[in-house]
């Protein structure tokens, strides 16, 4: 072995201490164990593989599913001194050849590696060949059948196991419930390995979920509020949806690029460059973009559209605020939301059991999206964790009311009930709060629905009222989409108990069509600066930025790779005089002082 792990820690990175459990998950793997890590985004998983591939003999191999992003992973590891390198399809085989050498030469302290790549016969016997450190197997949950963001190759994986028995393995993820956790260290042979699951509490994200109303607006001004000039990723449901979404801002002054799989490889590789290196861009993507993607400085990550699982939702908020600074998490969320939703899962391929399992991950998610409690609190526990109110979310900031809604639901199942036993007809959402609020369409008289006895027996609440009740009776399955893809509506096992009165339900008040984008606690809030740095630190710090802007287009890297913004406000805040000064800056390393301690001074000197 070369240095310790903290001597390691702090001439390379250029940090003082580890934080949680890294230090007893990075000393158990150089004393050759393995390990299965869940560890949030941004809580630094890297560094327990990297720096145990520093301390130990060999090259550290790390399997990441995305070659996109291996090259930025990389070009970081060299800026800190990192003799690292990676093999994947987008190289020609000339350079390919060169990583191989240098492998099997021994120069290389890491070797990222995509799956597929690793799992061919001629990758297998150039390992075999080589000395391996360890095996890092990042994005661990690919493996999980289950899980939000299975990826076949990784069942393959195991072979490491078998080829390499007393070769430590790490399994990463930010994202996984006990189930998964099982499921990983079964499918990856981590049956004897302990489980280090450190909090998955991401307490700078502030997390928010409005109620739908004219979607793309209310996203432009939460955006324009909130987040002007900001970086920040927008998830859709659909390819078209994101192509929309991201024309729509482009053509309101805000900078925005598309991402899904139907767009071309080169287009895909592009957009998402642009993304890493230039800042204030907004990506509009599908679950396609996002894994791996370590920009520290994403403010916020947007849902336009309902996401499936909780485990999803957090593994793509995760994404905000990955510097620690304050971030948010915002989700528009209604009726049309959970239609589309029990439709799909009703069309889906697969078995009754997938089905149910699709069912019960999209219960979580809904649960989360209209709980009248702590968004945080509700989230976590998702994962097992249980925390006090944070006072950071929508609802800790502002309240929702709660209301019996007991005679409502059923006064619409009712509606159903009738439209079904008396005229078997099955109408959507729209129809049956039309009949209920008395409203003469011509649709209505075409059916001579203002004959029923439910008919105007709602019109004291409103259409937005009616849409809320429809969404909470769908999202508590006391009523059903129908099976043949219409979207029309029909009752459930657990319709009759409400009809009944055995059955007391309590509903979320939506608040009456407030300002779009944002509620008033969040409003209060807009565009509270992320970094509030006294008059002189503030000036010093974008001078600071501008610096790293040009070093970095030099190098051909995200701004990032250079130095975190946070790094840059504390050197902007402490205005070291001195190298050795400048060397006790958290995130100055001692590779990155040689390069760069002469030109921050200067720097600072001229702000």
């Amino acid at each position: 072995m070369s240095a310790s792990p903290l001597e390691t820690l702090q001439r390379v990175f250029g940090y003082d201490s580890f934080r949680g459990d890294q230090k007893a998950i990075i000393e158990h793997v150089v004393h050759g164990g393995d390990a299965l890590v869940l560890m949030p985004t941004g809580g630094g998983k890297s560094l327990c593989y990297q720096i145990p591939a520093l301390v130990r003999s060999g090259t550290g191999v790390v399997v990441s599913p995305l070659i996109a992003l291996m090259q930025d992973q990389v070009d970081a590891l060299i800026e800190l001194g990192v003799k690292a390198a990676y093999l994947n399809s987008s190289q020609d085989w000339r350079t390919a050849r060169d990583v191989e050498h240098a492998f099997l030469a021994g120069d290389l302290d890491l070797l990222y590696v995509a799956p597929e790549r690793l799992l061919t016969d001629r990758c297998m016997d150039m390992l075999t060949q080589g000395r391996v450190s360890l095996f890092a197997i990042d994005e661990a949950h690919c493996v999980s059948q289950w899980g939000h963001d299975f990826r076949p190759e990784y069942l393959g994986l195991s072979v490491l196991h078998e080829r390499w028995p007393d070769v430590p393995r790490l399994a990463l993820t930010a994202t996984a419930t006990a189930a998964t956790r099982r499921e990983i260290a079964q499918r990856l042979e981590l049956n004897e390995a302990p489980h280090f699951v450190a909090s998955f509490d991401r307490p700078n994200i502030q997390y928010r979920i409005v109620e739908k109303n004219e979607v793309r607006k209310q996203l432009l001004s939460f955006i324009r509020a909130e987040h002007e000039g900001d970086c920040g990723i927008v998830y859709c449901l659909s390819r078209a949806r994101v192509e929309e979404t991201a024309t729509f801002l482009c053509d309101n002054g805000i900078p925005a690029l598309p991402y899904h799989a139907g767009l071309s490889a080169a287009v895909r590789a592009q957009n998402q460059a642009r993304f890493l290196r230039e800042e204030g861009v907004v990506m509009v993507a599908t679950i396609a973009f996002g894994m791996g993607v370590n920009k520290p400085d994403v403010r916020f990550v947007a849902h336009i559209d309902l996401p499936k699982s909780v485990e999803g939702y957090y593994q793509e908020t995760g994404r905000a605020g990955r510097d620690g600074l304050p971030a948010t998490a915002w989700l528009a969320y209604g009726l049309q939301d959970v239609v589309q939703q029990r439709r799909m899962i009703n069309e889906s391929a697969g078995d009754e059991a997938f089905r149910r399992r699709l069912g019960s991950q999209l219960d979580a998610m809904l649960g989360l999206c209209e709980t009248v409690g702590c968004r945080r609190e509700r989230l976590l526990a998702y994962f097992d964790q249980q925390i006090e109110p944070c006072g950071n979310c929508d609802t800790c900031l502002e309240p929702p009311q709660a209301w019996d809604g007991t005679v409502a639901a059923q006064k619409i199942l009712s509606a159903v009930y009738r439209l079904w036993r008396e005229r078997g007809q099955r109408f959507g959402a729209g129809h049956l709060i039309d009949i209920l609020r008395g409203k003469s369409t011509d649709r209505i008289t075409q059916y001579g629905h203002e004959t029923l006895s439910v008919f105007g027996i709602g019109a004291d609440l409103s259409e937005q009222a009616w849409r809320g009740v429809l969404r909470q009776l769908l999202a508590q399955s006391l009523l059903a989409v129908d099976h043949e893809g219409y979207g029309t509506l029909a009752l459930t096992d657990g319709s009759r108990a409400v009809l009944k009165g055995e059955h007391k339900l309590m509903f979320r008040r939506e608040p009456e069509k407030k300002a779009r984008g944002s509620s008033r606690a969040a409003g209060a809030r807009a565009k509270a600066p992320v970094l509030d740095l006294p008059a002189e630190a503030q000036r010093r710090f974008e001078g600071l930025r501008a610096w790293r802007s040009e070093v970095a287009r030099g190098h051909g890297v995200p701004a990032y790779v250079i130095f975190h913004d946070a790094t840059l406000r504390e050197i902007a805040m402490q205005c070291p005089q001195t190298l050795d000064d400048l060397g006790r800056v958290s995130g100055v390393g001692a590779r990155k002082l040689e390069a760069y301690g002469e030109e921050i001074l200067r720097c600072l000197g001229l702000c």
